[in-house]
């Protein structure tokens, strides 16, 4: 018989509370505990879910109800409280990017192996019914062979949100500004949908936030390894916020994706539409304005169905390598002036 998988969370911050209310809506799943330093915040995330809460990290991990740990933390910090929970050997659950640098990456993934532990990432776009129909849909070549795509996350974020966070558009902790923290998730889609990535070469900037490490505008050429080219916007200085829009264009055909709504056009056809069954906002103009917390569910219940079941877990932590490797192969890029040969950058 199936168990319920029990999630402690780790770091109650403002992304914590979309984990929380994911778990609790699964089915089967169970918030457990939560975690943080700061007694105000898990005492406050601990009674609003009527859940244990702590703030010695060892009294938690130890607990032999908990299973696996769901780390929302910044970024730069999942690598510490991941290989802890693995030597405790509680299953590893970490808020997107899985980390900021590949080698930090590499290394959260070899401590859950070797500690026999399973490793997800929670990269919750993939997980919505428009992006998966789209994915079958591209997998079938329903547009034909793929040439061409191009990604805007043309977003606005003002001073106060990068001011209310030490960490945020740090080097160390956020590992960088628009690309590691609001770009990711349609990069990750766009090599999802596209393959595996050849080349890359970007540019960076910062142009109207003070007092950030990262850049808050960038852009990028790929080429992926099926000979397709793809160009990426992202920005979180565009006033007004736009919707986040993906192009692919096929040899038959065109996919024109904004936000979740995704529309065909298919040469000698009338245009088919893929469309949001409840309207939620990408995050345009503020983090959690709109939010659905379906997606996020729907993720949790897939990671702990692998759990149960001892199946690699999706996105499991070198699956999500992918999407970190071409956002660090633009900085690297941009800082080099240099076209980055991703099978070297990888390793």
């Amino acid at each position: 018989m199936k168990q319920k998988i029990k999630i402690g969370i780790v770091g109650c911050g403002t992304i914590a509370d979309i984990h929380a209310q994911a778990i609790r809506q699964s089915g089967n799943a169970e918030l457990h505990s939560v975690f943080s330093r700061s007694v105000k915040n898990t005492k406050k995330c601990g009674e609003k879910y009527n859940v244990k809460w702590f703030t010695n990290w060892e009294s938690f991990i130890s607990d032999t109800g908990l299973d696996a740990v769901s780390i929302c933390t910044p970024s730069g910090n999942h690598l510490d409280y991941g290989e802890k929970a693995a030597e405790a050997g509680k299953h590893v659950i970490v808020e997107k990017p899985i980390e900021v640098t590949l080698t930090r990456a590499t290394s959260l993934i070899e401590k859950c192996k070797t500690a026999g532990v399973k490793l997800a990432v929670i990269y919750q776009s993939r997980f919505t019914r428009e992006m998966e129909e789209l994915k079958n849909q591209l997998t079938n070549k329903k547009i034909g062979r793929v040439f061409m795509a191009d990604a805007t996350i043309k977003w606005f974020r003002n001073q106060e949100y990068y001011d209310g966070g030490v960490w945020r558009g740090t080097f160390k902790l956020d590992g960088g500004g628009v690309l590691i923290n609001q770009a990711i998730h349609t990069i990750d889609l766009l090599q999802w949908f596209l393959g595996d990535v050849d080349t890359v070469y970007g540019k960076t900037g910062t142009f109207t936030h003070n007092n950030i490490e990262g850049e808050d505008n960038a852009v990028a050429v790929i080429r992926f390894k099926n000979g397709a080219l793809a160009t990426i916007q992202a920005s979180t200085s565009v006033v007004p916020a736009q919707p986040r829009k993906i192009n692919i264009h096929g040899e038959k055909g065109t996919v024109e994706i904004i936000d979740n709504d995704v529309k065909f056009f298919i040469e000698g056809e009338s245009h088919t539409e893929i469309s949001e069954t409840e309207k939620q906002s990408s995050g345009a103009d503020s983090p959690l304005a709109g939010f659905s917390i379906e997606p996020h569910k729907k993720q949790f219940e897939a990671i702990a169905e692998a759990i149960n079941l001892n199946l690699e877990p999706p996105v499991s932590g070198s699956d999500s390598l992918k999407s970190l490797a071409i956002v660090l192969a633009v900085y690297k890029s941009a800082k080099t002036n240099a076209e980055i040969k991703m099978d070297g950058f990888l390793g």
